[in-house]
């Protein structure tokens, strides 16, 4: 009967925080919306793929950029008013984009995507972690982890499927998720005095070794996907089509898993979670490098990107719990060491790929998992600091 009565309750808590995972969609879909519409852009704008793809590099810079402060900023003025306000914002950025007369107009509007998506990632995942139980964060980051994996894999067939009619229609569907969004905002109200989140336990040992982790991992294993595409387009010879259904194939495994991984994490402790996970995906990467026919890798790549979450749930949950006098501090500093990892990777792989050797270039995204492995273990060795 208990057992019944947990089940239940568990169902009802997945409803109750629903438009939260919605939120944690809704950053990643906007994000990877634009990826399939290059051609409609460049026909829009009169520009070339180079200019057309600021829209998308502008969104991550000023996303990586603003998550520095975001979640103090959050924290000190109340993440329910924030994540409202930014919602909102996200929602005035989308229609701006859905009608900017250049391409000027455009980046701007993505780029002020990027600022309010800044805002509310690491303020949503402070609220899940204030009204969540420790013993089952773990599950409730996993399942929100899985809503994040499904909006970034979703977004380039949901935009491409779109812009077959009018790229516009997809800004149209984001602002409209936003002001729906805006309604349900996280709990958190403004602190003031002594109450005011400090920023001095955000510059410490113990959050730049998790900053690490999470660079090295976005740079190495998780980025893998950069390396994926060019492997099934330039060596294996599969069309742009057939390569967009591997590398979403990888994102759907992602999703589906996510609240596996939390039940994982809450199981068995974030650090057999992140050993295990790590030398996994250590093997898969190094496997995706040998992987010799488009049977072999699209398998591969379900592994990996499914494993990939598991890291993304410790890398999550870890900074939700980290600094508990500013939770929205803590996740928005890993989030933007995550997102410059994201960022600086294909700068750095996809040159080794087409001028060494694309085997290469896979063995140092995994030899990176290594350095992950080293900072994440060290991250929970060292102390929780007090909350007085």
């Amino acid at each position: 009967m208990s057992s019944v009565a947990e089940s239940s309750t568990d169902r009802q808590s997945v409803v109750r925080l629903l438009p939260l995972f919605l939120g944690g969609l809704l950053g990643p879909f906007g994000t990877m919306v634009v990826l399939p519409m290059f051609p409609e852009l460049r026909s829009e704008f009169d520009a070339s793929s180079e200019a057309v793809s600021l829209g998308f590099s502008v969104y991550l810079l000023s996303l990586a950029l603003f998550m520095i402060v975001s979640g103090t900023i959050g924290e000190r003025f109340g993440r329910r008013r924030v994540v409202r306000l930014t919602f909102i914002m996200y929602a005035v950025t989308s229609v701006l984009c859905a009608f900017a007369p250049t391409l000027t107009w455009f980046v701007i509007g993505r780029g002020l995507q990027g600022v309010a998506n800044a805002f509310i990632t690491p303020l949503l995942l402070a609220g899940l972690a204030e009204i969540t139980a420790p013993s089952r964060l773990g599950a409730i980051v996993g399942i929100y982890s899985s809503f994040q994996a499904f909006g970034s894999a979703a977004a380039p067939f949901i935009g491409g499927l779109l812009a077959e009619f009018d790229w516009r229609y997809a800004f149209y569907a984001t602002a409209l998720l936003a002001i729906v969004l805006a309604l349900f905002p996280p709990p958190g109200e403004p602190r003031t005095g002594a109450a005011v989140p400090e920023i001095r336990p955000l510059i410490s040992k113990r959050m730049l070794l998790l900053g690490i982790g999470a660079l090295s991992a976005a740079a190495g294993p998780i980025g893998a996907a950069v390396l994926v595409g060019l492997k099934a387009r330039d060596e294996l010879g599969l069309s742009s089509g057939e390569a967009g259904v591997l590398l979403f194939a990888g994102g759907l495994g992602a999703a589906l898993c996510g609240p596996l991984w939390g039940v994982v994490v809450d199981r068995y402790g974030m650090a057999v979670s992140t050993v295990a996970g790590v030398i996994t995906l250590l093997v898969g990467v190094i496997g995706l490098g040998l992987a010799d026919n488009w049977l072999a890798l699209t398998a591969l790549w379900i592994v990996v990107g499914s494993v990939a979450n598991l890291i993304v749930v410790v890398l999550q949950a870890s900074a939700a719990v980290a600094i508990p006098s500013n939770r929205g501090g803590a996740v928005s500093g890993m989030l933007a060491f995550r997102f410059l990892g994201h960022a600086i990777g294909p700068i750095a792989l996809v040159p080794v790929f087409e001028r060494a050797s694309p085997m290469l270039a896979f063995t140092v995204a995994a030899a990176l998992g290594l350095i992950t492995l080293a900072a994440l273990l060290k991250f929970l060795g060292e102390p929780v600091p007090s909350t007085t």
